[in-house]
């Protein structure tokens, strides 16, 4: 039997060295090891609970293929995890390990699942050069977003490199079998779980309460008693601070001074984000850092990501009582709490309100019980009624999770861009070769053999047919005497992480007569690749149509699109996020992400307009790209630029005070600016003595 003291005595040295808290394996993870993990290469899926250490065994076989001379690659759904993971295997670099994010540099490299499948396109190479792929949150192939990209990437892999390993990090699923015959994978799956999990429903009418905040509460007063948090997941960004402003007025009065004390110290950092940016903290930094001091924390997108990360790791820290998240915690950073509340099962779509699957409700359940610290979990949903608690139990917590299914043929950009990327690689040079790869994806092993038969086949080629129709129609693959080939537009598209609908309207705009810089952040502002800057609530939005009409841009409809776009011109006339908020009642803290994107986003039609042979706005587009970037106007553009982290702010108040001919200007005039130390005047002296 494999346990601790019989591993390899390298890994067994690098696991003790680096994982110092582990002593000794559990018992799920000497089933896997004893199944043969170490001394095969058979494919594998790993299934076990959260918390129950698949990282460490993931890592074990990481050690174990690169000390024989091998390359592996973790996959990971988000960056948030892709970072996570990098700082922990970063411990690794003392034994002669290089940790990176591409394994062209790296033994052992992280990628989130958009890049490994950019690898599986165009680095044929290096792909062939790793010798394990192991693949986190497997699960997620069946996610509409990105279960399509990880699911193609495999598919390429095992065609491109047939010796290629694979283990898959997975949460249990119903159709196990299914994903474990396409994938040719061994299953070990295995209940052991190192805190025990209970869950239950809390019924507001059983405890005589009015609303469903109020069980909050409740659990939440008797978590500060035996001195353990709380995780509650809500629908909707007004939700996660509306409860948590409800329980902070609730819990302020009954705080101790430590820990008081502790509170304070977490807001005044929640503050200093904003503040370090050159914005005053705007309503909601406000707003978080009252929760904050009374122990509540919340958790959404429209908070600046420093802000994230610092609820997370004072979280981790014990230094809050409780965070109010929405659903998208249940993935990503590790962040579990003794309680788990699942206060809303149901969230707002397209189609209206409709539950959450049991598999989400299991993920968020999941975070309960902290290993080390907490005896054991508690997951919570809240029912008000006898009747509505009895169909929660019975769906949620007595039912069986959904079939896994790929989304593959049902998200349109998916099927574009992989066709996309099979001609442009060549691999796929006519309709039956792409026909043959859609066969060996999750999607076509389903379709085959769930006796479907021909009518599957059928089905798959009519939407093989109308995409590349689209394809051809746009001018992104063309007919040759040779078969299918990429045009240049397709080859542009491929190398990109853009949607092919993002891509085809951008080509659509850069036909017209002119180019507006205001009209083209509006179009960018609409395109899916986007991140929005979204309203905070229902107030007025005429101060947004009245920003877009000031710069020649008539909306009918405001909505979030809109609100990103008004923001963005805001930023580039050096607007701070506390201004922007103020303007138009958003999540201005995301305006920085959104510019970001929207500069790389300008580049990208700026690569689409060389492409149909336009040069004529290229200087015009490169100072746009700049100006989003770094939120300037257009005469500080080579200031901010040539003088590292000298930032809009200070570059601003330079030329207000010297103009923008800084020759004459001594290094001590330029230390006499707020926040222009030595070493940056010494910079700018050097950049304008170059002249």
């Amino acid at each position: 039997m494999i346990n601790m003291e019989n591993l390899d005595k390298n890994i067994k040295d690098i696991i003790t060295d680096c994982y110092p808290q582990i002593k000794e394996l559990n018992p799920a993870q000497i089933a896997v090891l004893n199944s043969g993990l170490l001394e095969n290469n058979a494919n594998y899926i790993i299934a076990i609970p959260t918390a129950s250490g698949k990282t460490l065994l993931g890592v074990i076989a990481a050690l174990n293929a690169i000390l024989k001379g091998g390359k592996v690659v973790y996959a990971a759904p988000l960056i948030s995890i892709q970072n996570e993971k990098i700082a922990e295997f970063k411990m690794f670099e003392k034994f002669g390990i290089s940790v990176g994010k591409h394994p062209r540099s790296s033994d052992f490299s992280v990628m989130v699942f958009e890049s490994f499948d950019a690898l599986t396109r165009f680095s044929w190479n290096n792909l062939r050069e790793i010798d394990l792929l192991i693949i986190d949150e497997f699960h997620m192939i069946g996610e509409y977003s990105r279960g399509p990209t990880i699911e193609c990437a495999i598919t390429r892999s095992k065609i491109i490199n047939p010796s290629l390993r694979i283990i898959a990090l997975s949460a249990t699923l119903k159709n196990m079998h299914e994903l474990s015959s396409w994938l040719n994978a061994e299953v070990v799956e295995h209940d052991f779980r190192p805190v025990p999990l209970y869950k239950d429903v809390l019924i507001t009418e059983e405890y005589e309460l009015k609303n469903k905040n109020d069980i909050v509460l409740k659990v939440l007063n008797e978590s500060i008693e035996d001195s353990s948090q709380i995780l509650v997941f809500v629908s909707t960004r007004r939700f996660t601070e509306s409860l948590a402003n409800y329980i902070s007025g609730k819990v302020k009065k009954k705080i101790p001074r430590d820990k008081k004390l502790a509170f304070r110290s977490v807001a005044e950092k929640i503050l200093d984000v904003p503040r370090k940016r050159g914005s005053k903290p705007t309503s909601i930094c406000l707003k978080l850092a009252e929760c904050v001091e009374n122990g509540i924390g919340f958790h959404h997108a429209g908070l600046f990501d420093k802000q994230r990360e610092i609820i997370e790791n004072e979280f981790r820290a014990g230094n809050l009582y409780m965070i109010t998240a929405t659903p998208s915690l249940m993935y990503g950073v590790n962040l579990p709490s003794k309680n788990v509340i699942i206060r809303d099962y149901t969230r707002w779509t397209s189609r209206g309100p409709q539950s959450i699957p049991v598999f989400d409700y299991e993920q968020m359940s999941g975070r309960a019980g902290r290993p080390g610290y907490d005896t054991e979990g508690y997951s919570y949903l809240i029912a008000k009624t006898m009747d509505e608690a009895y169909n929660l139990k019975d769906h949620y917590v007595y039912g069986e999770i959904e079939v896994t299914s790929s989304k593959l043929i049902e998200n349109k950009d998916a099927v574009f861009r992989q066709i996309i990327a099979q001609v442009a690689s060549s691999l796929s040079k006519n309709p039956q070769e792409l026909t043959e790869f859609f066969n060996e994806t999750f999607y076509g092993f389903q379709m085959n053999n769930n006796n479907f038969g021909a009518l599957s086949v059928d089905a798959m080629e009519y939407e093989m047919n109308n995409a590349l129709e689209f394809l051809i129609q746009n001018g992104i693959i063309q007919l040759t005497p040779e078969g299918l080939k990429a045009t240049d537009f397709g080859n542009l598209i491929a190398r990109s992480n853009y949607s092919v609908e993002t891509a085809v309207r951008l080509k659509e705009y850069a036909k017209r007569d002119e180019i507006d810089k205001y009209q083209l952040i509006y179009d960018i502002s609409r395109t899916p690749d986007m991140p929005k800057i979204s309203f905070k609530s229902r107030k007025s939005k005429e101060p947004v149509r009245d920003k877009l009409n000031d710069n020649g841009v008539f909306a009918v409809d405001i909505g979030n699109d809109e609100a990103t776009a008004a923001a963005l011109m805001e930023w580039m006339d050096e607007r701070s996020e506390y201004g922007i908020e103020n303007a138009f009642n958003v999540y201005a803290a995301t305006t920085r992400r959104a510019a970001y994107e929207a500069s790389r986003m300008v580049k990208f039609f700026k690569e689409i307009c060389h492409v149909l042979n336009i040069y004529s706005y290229s200087d015009d587009l490169d100072k746009l790209s700049a100006r989003l970037y770094y939120g300037v106007r257009e005469d500080i553009i080579p200031l901010v630029i040539s003088v590292k982290r000298l930032g809009r702010k200070r570059a601003r108040a330079l030329v207000k005070a010297f103009g923008t001919d800084l020759r004459w200007v001594s290094q001590n005039e330029l230390t006499k600016i707020d926040g222009i130390g030595p070493k940056i005047a010494e910079a700018i002296k050097n950049k304008f003595s170059d002249e």
